[in-house]
Formats: C-alpha cells, sequence, structure tokens
C-alpha cells in the first residue's frame, strides 16, 4: 500500500514555523550580521564621490582636457565683490591689502585684481570683482581653507567699503545638510503610536526601520570601492529606509495583532503574517527596487549610484521586516499590546462599525460621483506641470543670509546676471589650428546672447596647445537664454569657425556642465518612465492575475505624481505661497522629476498592493467583488493611512531647511504620498474597482498560462465557487 505525503507547507509557512521556534537563533543571526557588516564597513569600506561626472558630455571633455594641459584652470574661482557707493578706487588701498592676505591662504593658485583688469569694474566704478582661483573644486578644497577665505572677507568689510565671497568654493561651504531623520524619527513615534495606543507595537516598526538603515549603509559603504556613489547618499537612503521600513514591519505587525485579536495562537498569527502581509511586502519591495534601479536608464553614473543605493536599503528593509521582525514578534508573543492607551487601543481587521467601513459603503452607493470628483481634483493639482520649465537654481535662488546670495546680486547690479555663470570655451591647438583663435573670439563676441565686448581670451597654457576663452551671457546662468547661448556656441560658432581645421572647441563651465546633465535627463526620462512602468505593470499583472488591476495601478500612480509636480511647479516656479516657506521664484531642477518619478513611483506602489492584496484574498475566498473591495479597505485603511502620516510628517520636516532643492523635494514627496493615501487609495482605487465589479479580476486564459503563478494573497483558498475569471489561488508551492 503506497504511502501518503502530507503536502508540502509554502517556503514563508515554514519560515514563519522555525521563526517562532528557533528565535533566539534568528535574533543572534541578524545581530551578528550587522555586527559583521559594520565591520566589514570599517575595514574595507570606501569614500563618497564628491565630484559628479557626465561621460561622454562636451563639458566633461573640457575639463578633462583643462586637468591634462591647463591644470591652473581646472580648480574653481570664487569672487570677491566689492562696492563704494563714492567709487572703489578710493578703497583701493584697503582691497589690495585683502587680495595679498587672500593670496597667502593654502589651496589658493592665484588672484586677479581688477585694478589690473579694468574689465572687472562696472561702468558707474563703484562695483569691482575679483577672481579668486583655486587649485582644487570646491567641494575637495578643505573647509578650513574656505574658511579662512571667507573670514578675511567679513573682517575686511565696513567703513564705507561693502565685501562679499561668493562662487562654487564659497557655496561648497554653506551647503545645509538635510539633518531631518530626527524629526521624521519623532513623528514615527507619535504617529505611531497614535495608530496602536500600544508602546510595544509602536516600537518593533520604529527598530526594525533603523536596524535596516544601519544594514544598507554598511553595505553601500564597502560598495563605493566599486560605484561612485554620492557624498548624499547615506542621508537620502535615511530618508528612504525610514519610510520603507516602518512600512513594511507596520504591515506585519498589524496583521499579526489581527491573528492575535481574534484568538489565533502566538504562532499561527506569526505564520498568518507571513504568508499574507510578508508575501505582500516581498512583491511591494520588488516595486520599489525596480523603480530605483530605473534610474539606470538616465546614463548619468552618480544618479544610477543612487538608484543603486536606494534599492540595498529598501531590500534590507523587505529582509528585516521578514526575518528579525517575526522572531521579535514570536519573543513578545501577546504582550504587543501591553502598555497601551485604552482610549487609542484597537482591534486589527475588519470592523463594520469602523469609520472606514462607513466610508466604504459610501463610496460603493455612489462610486461614480466619487471617481469624478477625485479624477477632477488630480487634474486640477496637476495641471500647472503644463507649464514645468527646468533649469539648475543658483545662488540667487539662496537665502539672502548667505554669502553667496549676497555677492550674486551685488554682481547682477554692477556686471548683468551673466556674469554669475561665465561660460568657458576650451580650445585645443595640439594639432594646430592656433591661427583660428583670433575669429573664433569675433564670432563669440558676435553671438547673440553674449554680453557685447566681454569675451576674454584667449589665454594659452604654457604649453601652446591649449586656449582658454572667457564668455559673459546677457541672461543669469538658470535662464533659458543661457541654455540657446551655450547650443548656439556648440552648434553654430565652433562648427562654423573650427571647420576643416585640426582644432576642437568646447564650450565648458559650471554653467555649461548643469546644461549638458539637464539635456541628458531630458533625453532619458521617457526611457526611464517606460522601463519602470513596463516592468511594474508585469509584475503586478503576475501577481495579481489582472489586466485591469495592473493597468489601474500604473495610471493612478502617475496621477498622485502628477499632482506632486503640479504642487512644485506651482510654489516653487509660479511662486505660489513661496513666502510662506522662505522661497524665491526659479525653475524646477532636471534631476527632480527624474527622482520624484523613482521615488514615488516605487512608494505608491507600496499601497497599491497593501490594498489590492487585502481585496483579492477576500475576492478568493467569497467571490463578491463588492464585499471584497469593503473589507480590504477597511482592514487597510488605518495601517495605510498611518504609514503615510509617517512619511509625509519625515519628508515636510525638509521643508523647514534652508536649501531651496531640499524644499521642493521634501514638499512634492509629502504631497504625493498625501495625495496617494488618501485620494487615490481610499477614494478612486475602491470606486474604480466597484464600477468594474469582476473584471477587474479579468486575465485572459493565454496570458494566463503564459505568467509565472506567483501568489500574493496567502492560503486563502475561495469559499463555494470559483470566482469570475479568477486565477487559482496557489496555496500550496511558491513563497
Amino acid at each position: 500500500m503506497a504511502s501518503r505525503t502530507a503536502p508540502r507547507q509554502p517556503l514563508l509557512e515554514r519560515w514563519a514555523r522555525f521563526t517562532h521556534r528557533r528565535r533566539g537563533r534568528v535574533i543572534a543571526g541578524g545581530i551578528a550580521t550587522i555586527a559583521l557588516l559594520i565591520a566589514a564597513a570599517v575595514l574595507f569600506g570606501g569614500s563618497f564621490e564628491k565630484e559628479f561626472s557626465l561621460p561622454g558630455s562636451e563639458s566633461q571633455d573640457a575639463r578633462t582636457l583643462l586637468k591634462e594641459r591647463f591644470p591652473q584652470r581646472a580648480g574653481d574661482a570664487a569672487d570677491l565683490v566689492f562696492e563704494n557707493p563714492a567709487g572703489v578706487a578710493a578703497s583701493q588701498p584697503r582691497i589690495e591689502k585683502l587680495l595679498a592676505d587672500v593670496k597667502a591662504v593654502p589651496g589658493v593658485l592665484s588672484v586677479e585684481s581688477p585694478f589690473e583688469n579694468p574689465a572687472l569694474i562696472s561702468s558707474d566704478k563703484t562695483i569691482a570683482r575679483a577672481s579668486v582661483h583655486w587649485t582644487k573644486q570646491g567641494q575637495d578644497t578643505p573647509a578650513k581653507d574656505l574658511d579662512s577665505f571667507i573670514a578675511l572677507a567679513d573682517a575686511a568689510d565696513g567703513d564705507g567699503l561693502r565685501v562679499e565671497a561668493g562662487g562654487r568654493p564659497v557655496q561648497a561651504t554653506e551647503q545645509p545638510a538635510f539633518g531631518s531623520e530626527a524629526l521624521g524619527l519623532l513623528a514615527a513615534v507619535i504617529i505611531l503610536f497614535l495608530a496602536f495606543g500600544s508602546v510595544a507595537a509602536m516600537g518593533l516598526p520604529i527598530f526594525a526601520a533603523l536596524f535596516g538603515i544601519a544594514a544598507g549603509a554598511t553595505i553601500v559603504q564597502v560598495l563605493t570601492n566599486f560605484l561612485g556613489f554620492p557624498n548624499f547618499t547615506t542621508q537620502f537612503m535615511a530618508m528612504i529606509g525610514i519610510g520603507v521600513g516602518i512600512d513594511y514591519s507596520l504591515l506585519v505587525v498589524t496583521r499579526f495583532r489581527e491573528g492575535l485579536h481574534s484568538g489565533q495562537t502566538v504562532e499561527e498569527s506569526l505564520v498568518l503574517a507571513l504568508t499574507t502581509s510578508g508575501r505582500a511586502v516581498i512583491f511591494a519591495g520588488i516595486v520599489v527596487a525596480i523603480a530605483f534601479l530605473g534610474l539606470l536608464a538616465m546614463g548619468l553614473p552618480f544618479i544610477a549610484a543612487l538608484g543603486i543605493g536606494s534599492a540595498v536599503v529598501v531590500a534590507c528593509a523587505v529582509l528585516v521586516a521578514l526575518t528579525i521582525m517575526p522572531a521579535f514578534l514570536s519573543l513578545i508573543g501577546r504582550r504587543i499590546d501591553s502598555w497601551r492607551v485604552p482610549f487609542l487601543h484597537s482591534t486589527e481587521g475588519v470592523d463594520p462599525n469602523s469609520g472606514w467601513s462607513r466610508l466604504a459603503r459610501a463610496i460603493q452607493r455612489r462610486p461614480l460621483p466619487y471617481l469624478l470628483v477625485t479624477a477632477a481634483v488630480l487634474v486640477l493639482l496637476g495641471s500647472p506641470v503644463l507649464a514645468l520649465r527646468l533649469g539648475f537654481t543658483d545662488a540667487g535662488n539662496t537665502p539672502e543670509s548667505y554669502h553667496t546670495r549676497r555677492a550674486y546680486d551685488l554682481l547682477s547690479k554692477g556686471f548683468g546676471p551673466g556674469f554669475n555663470g561665465p561660460l568657458s570655451v576650451v580650445v585645443d591647438v595640439k594639432d594646430g589650428g592656433a591661427d583660428k583663435l583670433p575669429a573664433l573670439k569675433d564670432a563669440l563676441a558676435k553671438a547673440p546672447g553674449t554680453v557685447p565686448n566681454s569675451v576674454v581670451g584667449p589665454i594659452l597654457n604654457s604649453s601652446k596647445d591649449a586656449a582658454i576663452f572667457t564668455v559673459y551671457a546677457t541672461s543669469a546662468p538658470q535662464a533659458s537664454e543661457t541654455v540657446d547661448l551655450v547650443h548656439w556656441l556648440r552648434d553654430r560658432v565652433e562648427p562654423a569657425i573650427l571647420s576643416g581645421s585640426p582644432a576642437r572647441g568646447y564650450v565648458a563651465g559650471n554653467t555649461a556642465a548643469q546644461i549638458d546633465i539637464q539635456d541628458r535627463i531630458t533625453s532619458r526620462m521617457p526611457l526611464l518612465f517606460a522601463a519602470v512602468i513596463g516592468l511594474s505593470f508585469l509584475l503586478l499583472m503576475t501577481v495579481f492575475r489582472s489586466v485591469l488591476v495592473a493597468l489601474k495601478a500604473a495610471i493612478m500612480n502617475l496621477l498622485s505624481i502628477g499632482a506632486a509636480y503640479g504642487v512644485v511647479v506651482a510654489v516653487f516656479q509660479w511662486g505660489w505661497g513661496g513666502s510662506i516657506i522662505g522661497v524665491d521664484k526659479g525653475p524646477i531642477e532636471p534631476f527632480l522629476p527624474m527622482m520624484f518619478f523613482a521615488i514615488l513611483f516605487g512608494l505608491s506602489m507600496d499601497y497599491e498592493v497593501f490594498l489590492i492584496s487585502r481585496i483579492r484574498e477576500f475576492y478568493m475566498e467569497t467571490g463578491d467583488n463588492a464585499q471584497a473591495v469593503a473589507h480590504g479597505l477597511a482592514a487597510t485603511a488605518r495601517v495605510i493611512t498611518a504609514a503615510a502620516a509617517i512619511m509625509v510628517a519625515v519628508f515636510l520636516a525638509f521643508v523647514l531647511g534652508e536649501d531651496r532643492t531640499v524644499k521642493e523635494i521634501g514638499l512634492g514627496l509629502a504631497t504625493a504620498i498625501f495625495v496617494d493615501a488618501t485620494i487615490v487609495r481610499l477614494i478612486l482605487v475602491p470606486a474604480t474597482m466597484e464600477l468594474l465589479g469582476n473584471a477587474n479580476w479579468w486575465l485572459p486564459k493565454w496570458l494566463d498560462r503564459l505568467l509565472p503563478n506567483i501568489n500574493v494573497d496567502g492560503p486563502a483558498k475561495p469559499a463555494g465557487r470559483e470566482p469570475v475569471a479568477a486565477p487559482s489561488a496557489g496555496g500550496g508551492g511558491g513563497v
């Protein structure tokens, strides 16, 4: 007689039971792993990059040429700007004394005095500019040397002479740190306490987020030996890690408590949490990681490295939620509700008397009006994006308390806005063509958008095989007219003069480099959108066995992101309410739409997976789409709201800083998460799914056979009858 073998348990169920029975080993293994990662980071960690490169761009080729042939011009230049209403000549002795002291500062290569070059004195003789050339780029110059330079300028100010220090080296000392992680954690503690009413339930997600951030940061520290991570990677990872780390652990804790409150044992509650919420965490993390890894398509090495670092911290958050978190839940058991505040405590799961259940029923009674109103709100919020203007902001957009802002304004007053972002035209004449330099200077001076009679050069290097011109635009560095000038010089002026000659010209400088980055981002954005949306659509369709659910998720995520773009344009570009948060009007940083898309598409998918997985779980049990939507919303609304509130608080903390770009990031991310977790997930998604009915779960049979069977719903099986067009519940096998 053949022996009968019990069906093999799913992997996550086996892992949940192992974690419960060997929780001490799992916790010890986690602690040992983080200790080893810290040791590896200390022993083998590399350094972060301060200088960003753009391989294949004209500005990068020029920088390489300058380092090889013109090292004295490869460093950054700072400005000393002087103003005396009686004429700067009256202060000449004091100015020359200051310039002599500055020349003695370590790291200063040379100083160009305005009294040696009349072009550095304004037409009314009241404002003068001295150029201070440094041996290194601003971000690579020791802070103590820059502090000495600024201190000399401050000491010389007064008694009728105004002295301001500006330029990229000074700007490097005025970059505020993110510094919002602590505020974000404090907000998370308060929100979790209000949501759970239990100190124990509140503390575990916080601990998990910190554990995941620590693991991710140490891994990236080692990876810096192989990849050029920007120096703000750790702060950026902390921002992402707080959000996803709390989100994922919060979902597991919530489902664990639901099991306990329904009368299950600790072990069975742990099995329930990992085989349902654990699966949702896995696939939510995969979608977020896909979104971040989509940044590889941008062709910007430092952005690609940032995407990899973010994907690493997301992976760590998933692993912590599935390993360390279950072990601690098993250890705490029913004490998860200890130290609770009675009037804040609430049960998990579906409560038919809760406000969320009442909201679900209200939406189901009139889904079309809810759909139309919320869609109209999203379109209205996103409409300003049609006027989006990309461009790098500069010192003119920083607070007036900054040295660089005051120097910027003074230069604009005396010489025009273009003097804050001079262009360099570097010419390689190693193989000949030096005879073309005079004609090139004339052509540069006549280019539309160039300040008349302002072209300086050609200045030849010691080997006479490279020359450099300095060109000043009539417009500010961030203005669209400056972008047009750079393209005109590259497309019209250089080819017209240097064609047929062995000489090769390059338009360079910080302004040109920023334009190159802007052009690269703009050209690659469609590729990023297509890659991330396409891969996410395929994954969601595979997980939920539905074409419409995946399509709806992509469209609604784009609506959330569009709303965030619109609010950022209205505040930062149009100036609506800008004074409230201390910003002036200006363009939107070119990399922000790209970063917003990657971050927000991924994080929005978290909420989509959390909500839809629970709706589908109920649908597989009952075959009743309306009941499944109502129960799914009621069961997940509180955890989604709490998770989103934490993220909104974390991101809004960035608006409190001084840096304009950081404010843009904070307001844009906070807006999108708020819109996504309220208007989209709690109203628009249920209304849409109610209207679509059983068509939500439509998947052509031929496609069902082609797609792998990945189950995110846990062990639930359909009750009574097979739902319309629903796939198999897939209770056995898989993860």
